[in-house]
């Protein structure tokens, strides 16, 4: 950096987006291998290569970034309009979604019974866990809000209680939802409402879930003081993150579990 004429990264040749396009390759194969002969050996191979691949890469953003100083202003403005176009780029996914819900369920076609839910579907209450689900997003989202802003005050200790509370919130609504998908009086096989449901719950339950693992990560750096009150844009992507799945999580109660029963 002493010999650089301007404020911006180039980055050392790493073998981690080899690796990780590898695993990823290994484990959508897997999938379709488990799918149709019941096998998951390469699935397995292929999460295996992934997580190995993101600890390491992790590892290396975060030597740069907080050890070896790379992460200069000019890489901080970079990276927050990176993230800003990633969260576009997943409300744009989940709005295929709901774009398929109200198309089928506002005039729902002679198939269906002609009625939303279709003929032979029980929903699920609206007002038991799935409210309860909401209770508990929401109340993370104001215990990580807690947390960034007491962190931002220098009030370490707070801030990792803080994230902490939410840390277990992300791990409870994940623990929720799998219990009600073993209860729930319908499989992904069920007509046009299960393929929903399951479909754009799931994958809102797998942004949770990767949502967790960031702020995990983020609660393990703020133990080891890697952030300080200007230089945390880490955690605060993963405070825009969490915030993303919180209001998509409100569509998809208002939506699928509200206006679908």
């Amino acid at each position: 950096m002493t010999h650089q004429l301007h404020q911006y990264h180039l980055v050392d040749p790493s073998p981690w987006p080899l690796t990780g396009a590898i695993g990823s390759l290994l484990t959508a194969s897997g999938l379709a291998l488990w799918f149709h002969t019941h096998t998951t050996l390469t699935l397995k191979l292929g999460l295996l290569i992934l997580a190995l691949t993101m600890t390491q890469w992790w590892r290396d953003v975060i030597r740069e970034s907080t050890f070896q100083g790379h992460h200069t202003n000019g890489v901080q403005k970079n990276m927050r309009y990176g993230m800003i176009l990633f969260i576009t780029s997943e409300v744009l996914f989940f709005m295929g979604f709901f774009w398929t819900l109200y198309h089928v369920s506002l005039v729902p076609t002679p198939e269906l019974g002609a009625e939303w839910p279709p003929t032979g579907i029980t929903p699920l209450n609206p007002m038991e866990v799935p409210l309860l689900n909401t209770a508990v997003l929401l109340s993370s989202g104001a215990t990580i809000t807690w947390s960034h802003h007491t962190m931002m005050k220098g009030n370490k200790k707070e801030a990792t209680r803080a994230l902490l509370i939410t840390v277990g919130l992300g791990i409870y609504f994940t623990a929720l939802q799998a219990s009600e998908y073993m209860e729930a009086p319908f499989t992904i096989a069920d007509s046009v409402y299960g393929s929903l449901f399951f479909v754009a719950t799931g994958f809102h339950g797998l942004h949770v879930m990767i949502g967790t693992s960031f702020l995990i990560i983020c609660l393990l750096r703020l133990i080891l003081s890697h952030f300080t009150t200007t230089h945390h844009f880490g955690y605060e992507a993963a405070i825009w993150y969490w915030h993303f799945v919180d209001v998509v999580w409100l569509f998809l109660y208002i939506s699928v579990y509200w206006w679908g029963s």
